[in-house]
């Protein structure tokens, strides 16, 4: 059983998640652009990693010595601006310029806008590259810091990330996280209708050298316990499955391809947002 500072833990992302959600609805509503079901599916994870295991200061945001973290899947940047808001990257009040011409929230990760981004993404297939050349660097630097790199797994459809993987596993890159956030779906269908290269998709990670880790991506306890088992592995790069669902928290949302890439109308975003048991105060603070 999970201790105290475990259940604490678990039910602070709980909540945080739970407005996070509700936020990434609204700032996509808000644009009439941008992809739900993709952030709602990555928001416990991500939000995992920057309240519990990234090395990070939101005050000197190119530290030297911090953890990056790559979000490879760039269309679901409402879930990473959430969570680096919440982190005290910059204001919520940015939310609504969401792809917004000039806004630094654009529609993928814009590194040159906001120094938390590390890099540049959602070109599919090549963040893990990006992520590997960011570990080695840090080799050679002699720094300690770890990199995360999360894909989704349409994404891993892409013949550069199989590149990435088989060169990762030579060096030995146990400096490097990789994440998939397999919810099942992308833009043109279910990933097995499209490409079924998601199973056996644990056996392939293996088989190109990787120690790889399976959970249910919206489980905190799994997520903090497979966070605990990356840092402990050595010698190999390190790889979570992290199974989810596209849309994750909202009942009519759940469904692998229908949000893929579609925003909420504002009926259903006042649905949704009545389902995540959200309102707001006098300010227009979410609570």
């Amino acid at each position: 059983m999970a201790d105290a500072s475990r259940q604490e833990k678990i039910a602070q992302l709980t909540d945080l998640t739970r407005r996070m959600r509700g936020e990434i609805l609204e700032m996509i509503t808000k644009a009439a652009s941008g992809h739900p079901g993709g952030s709602l599916s990555a928001i416990d994870f991500i939000a995992t990693l920057f309240w519990h295991r990234l090395r990070h200061d939101p005050k000197n945001p190119t530290w030297a010595d911090r953890d990056r973290f790559i979000l490879s899947k760039g269309h679901g940047v409402p879930a990473l601006y959430a969570v680096l808001a919440h982190r005290g990257y910059f204001d919520a009040s940015l939310f609504s310029s969401l792809r917004q011409l000039g806004s630094p929230l654009q529609g993928h990760p814009v590194n040159r806008f906001i120094p938390a981004v590390e890099a540049p993404t959602g070109s599919l297939g090549q963040g893990l590259s990006v992520a590997q050349g960011i570990a080695l660097a840090g080799r050679l630097d002699g720094k300690s810091y770890t990199t995360f790199c999360m894909m989704g797994d349409g994404e891993v459809q892409e013949g550069q990330v199989w590149e990435a993987a088989m060169s990762a596993a030579k060096f030995g890159l146990d400096s490097l996280v990789a994440v998939i956030d397999a919810n099942g779906g992308q833009i043109d269908g279910s990933v097995h209708e499209v490409m079924p290269s998601e199973e056996p998709l644990v056996a392939k990670w293996e088989a190109f050298g990787w120690a790889v880790r399976e959970i249910d991506g919206h489980d905190f306890n799994a997520i903090l316990d497979a966070l605990a088992w990356a840092d402990e592995r050595v010698g190999k790069p390190k790889m979570i499955v992290a199974r989810t669902v596209k849309g994750k928290g909202v009942s009519f949302v759940e469904h692998p391809t229908k949000f893929h890439g579609a925003a909420l109308s504002k009926d259903q975003l006042a649905a949704a947002l009545t389902e995540l048991k959200i309102t707001h105060d006098a300010a227009g603070g979410a609570r």
